[in-house]
């Protein structure tokens, strides 16, 4: 929790001493953030949350006893971790968990790997509302929805509108879910091609203008690209995409790139 000291709370997860070492010495070299809690399993950082209530929590995914998809899964579904956002730390052998951490309330998946300014900026774009993803984790995705589906029980539309994100959650204008250009989007199987279509009835509720916004989401296109693509301005993007996770009860822009892949919008 943001103390009133301006700063970003940061928990980290990781059963590695270096790697937690490592992060945290990135994180606290900046004049806008500091870690407040460190964990080596997700036992140890759902109670760490409980007592600091961090702003932003980075997540290994593989620890001893509870995992990360475990610990994100109790820290976003308690309401007395509402400000707490999670991010997922993966590596290529870990995109399998990509659907589970979306399921399970994360707001970003990075590689372990990533650039330190990638990681500082990803922490302020999750801590603002938004969500984010590494470029080479969003194709993962798409290529697993388009060749094994995405099951209707697997997205949760039973959420009341009161759930649904506040406009104040998507004002930032910085670039999420990069690098999924139409080009890159793999072919659909033979298999996604024989599924008989299913649409959630909330895409029936999003107007024409929405439904291009949503596109352009899905493709990883930032509010300020997409208000130069359509032609409309900054305010009305961020307006556009407040009502549209408002609409399909949608957590984050990770969770809109899903629905608009299971409704065959791109």
């Amino acid at each position: 929790m943001n103390n009133g000291d301006g700063l970003i709370s940061v928990g980290i997860a990781d059963d590695q001493d270096l790697v937690r070492a490592g992060f945290a010495m990135v994180i606290n070299s900046q004049p806008d953030m500091r870690v407040v809690c460190q964990a080596s399993n997700g036992e140890e950082i759902v109670s760490q949350c409980r007592r600091f209530h961090p702003d932003v929590v980075l997540m290994d995914v593989r620890m001893p006893g509870l995992d990360g998809i475990g610990a994100t899964t109790q820290i976003t579904a308690s309401d007395e971790h509402a400000s707490t956002h999670v991010i997922i730390l993966t590596t290529f052998d870990l995109d399998e968990y990509v659907m589970s951490a979306i399921n399970a309330g994360a707001s970003g998946f990075l590689l372990k790997d990533t650039e330190p300014e990638t990681l500082l900026s990803s922490i302020r774009t999750v801590y603002q509302g938004n969500a984010i993803i590494a470029p080479t984790a969003t194709k993962r995705l798409v290529e697993h929805m388009m060749e094994t589906g995405f099951a209707e029980d697997s997205w949760d539309n039973s959420q009341s509108p009161s759930s649904a994100p506040q406009p104040s959650m998507v004002q930032s204008g910085a670039s999420t879910l990069q690098g999924m250009d139409r080009a890159d989007a793999p072919a659909p199987s033979s298999a996604s091609k024989s599924r008989m279509p299913y649409q959630d009835r909330e895409l029936d509720e999003l107007t024409e203008r929405e439904r291009e916004v949503l596109i352009e989401i899905s493709h990883g296109l930032s509010n300020q690209e997409i208000a130069e693509k359509l032609f409309i301005s900054l305010p009305t993007v961020k307006t556009h995409v407040a009502h549209i996770l408002q609409k399909i009860h949608a957590r984050d822009r990770v969770q809109a790139v899903v629905f608009a892949y299971e409704n065959h919008l791109v």
